[in-house]
């Protein structure tokens, strides 16, 4: 689950000025001919500079490029909006399908691209040019390279308008397995479950199909192969998704029907309970909730504004601050009050509350009016308005089939005190004689080991998920489900 503040802030595009049509043919080429190909340089970034490799092509008249960020494991991502202003020589373009907009604003001259990168509300210079930079890929010892002793495909199937698609990976052989469903948190992630420069789902389904448990990955809506919009979306739609994967599943050749669960870390841990209640006893034959919920979404967000910026250092005076906006900023999103009501209210919170925070309190004009305007339409999105209203206990409560639920002490995103406890409550009424609920005391939320569980540390971190989390997820499954 990603961290959710009540401002949550994203950065609106900014409009492009339009080349000037008294511009030769000559010079245009003259700029094509200069800006196209491959860059390199780096983000000014407070904890130092982050590295980015960047190649634009024109085509036709028509911008397109990529980006690699190293220290992030992410590569080739595809850029949008691309723009060469051939009169000023501006240059302009965004990582599409990134939360916050993180778009590029320079100018090429003399052989760089130097200007300022904005993601959200932060502010900072950067510059690119054509000589190479040395940089050290992070350290990820965990994720899987080629060959596979394993079958891979890549599927695709529809609920209603929706395209899902995902990866479907099949231990050799010709028998029926078991399968497992992986169920991504909050926000659009990709099949790997992509953040911080770790692949947990790549890495999870790896450990799970060398074990002989078959294990279908897909990306969230909006995100990757998959069409539809994830914050235009609710947990219950995404119930339903996992429900048509589930069909999918039980209908291929080399899998068990009656041997396919569900597996969901934070939001995940969420729906996966919401489906198995949507279904026929027998569809679904197990749960593993890592990092679930066992609270409503307002309850859990309220506690993990504390223990993050706890975790983070910050004084406790500002988090009580920060925390009364916080209350005010739920109050309406979980009203009934007329949406355009409902938005002016919510305007005059966020402008609070930016206010307090020292990463945006320095926000004017048109920055902090972009601010403001995009956290009052996370906010009011259906996925969140959802979200901070669903209590998951009545979910938790029927569930009736063999269920894993795993907490990291040091989560400060699902806090493990507050929902371990509540989802024993909620599950302990139901009878289920196969429940084991366990802690491990010093994991965070993506379950690695960690200092002091903040997300400004998942990427710093080599450890992409514990081998003693995936080894505890591996044998329950095949204790249960393989003969």
């Amino acid at each position: 689950m990603t961290a959710v503040r009540i401002c949550r802030i994203l950065k609106t595009a900014v409009p492009v000025a339009v080349a000037s049509l008294l511009v030769t043919p000559t010079l245009l080429a003259a700029q094509t001919d200069v800006a196209s190909g491959h860059w390199e340089g780096s983000i000014e970034a407070p904890t130092g500079p982050l590295v980015v490799m960047v190649d634009l092509t024109e085509t036709d008249g028509t911008w397109s490029g990529t980006i690699d960020i190293p220290a992030q494991g992410a590569a080739d991502l595809p850029l949008s909006d691309v723009s060469v202003d051939v009169d000023s020589g501006a240059v302009r373009f965004t990582i599409g399908g990134v939360q916050g907009d993180p778009t590029f604003e320079g100018t090429l001259a003399g052989g760089e691209i130097t200007g300022e990168f904005s993601q959200g509300p932060a502010r900072l210079p950067f510059r690119l040019g054509r000589e190479a930079v040395e940089v050290e890929a992070p350290s990820r010892p965990q994720e899987p390279r080629p060959p596979f002793p394993y079958d891979a495909e890549d599927v695709e199937y529809r609920n209603g308008d929706v395209k899902i698609a995902g990866t479907l990976t099949l231990p050799p052989g010709d028998g029926k397995v078991p399968a497992a469903l992986l169920i991504s948190g909050s926000g659009a992630l990709n099949r790997d479950l992509e953040l911080a420069g770790h692949k947990p789902f790549l890495v999870l389904a790896d450990h799970l199909t060398r074990r002989g448990i078959a294990v279908l990955r897909v990306d969230d809506r909006g995100i990757g192969g998959s069409t539809g919009s994830t914050w235009q979306s609710t947990s219950r739609d995404k119930a339903n998704d996992v429900l048509v994967g589930v069909r999918f599943l039980r209908g291929h050749d080399r899998i068990d029907p009656e041997r396919v669960g569900l597996i969901g870390i934070s939001e995940g841990g969420l729906v996966a309970p919401l489906a198995f209640n949507r279904v026929e006893p027998g569809t679904i034959a197990y749960a593993v909730l890592l990092a679930g919920p066992g609270v409503p979404g307002g309850e859990l967000l309220r506690q993990q504004l504390r223990r993050i910026a706890a975790a983070d250092g910050a004084p406790a005076e500002m988090i009580e601050e920060l925390a009364a906006l916080q209350d005010k900023g739920l109050e309406i999103i979980a009203s009934d009050m007329p949406h355009a009501e409902a938005e002016a209210a919510l305007r005059q919170v966020a402008q609070e509350q930016l206010a307090a925070s020292p990463e945006t309190a320095q926000l004017s004009g048109e920055d902090l009016e972009a601010a403001v305007s995009a956290a009052v339409e996370s906010n009011l999105s259906p996925w969140f308005r959802f979200f901070i209203r669903y209590d998951p206990r009545p979910a938790l409560g029927g569930l009736a089939v063999p269920t894993l639920a795993l907490f990291g002490g040091k989560d400060t995103q699902v806090d493990a005190d507050q929902n371990q406890s509540a989802m024993e409550a909620a599950l302990a009424p139901s009878g289920n004689p196969d429940v084991t609920i366990r802690r491990f005391a010093d994991m965070n939320h993506l379950f690695q080991t960690a200092g002091t569980g903040s997300p400004a540390e998942y990427a710093r971190i080599e450890e992409t998920m514990a081998p003693e989390v995936l080894d505890l997820i591996g044998s329950w499954i095949a204790e249960r489900f393989i003969d």
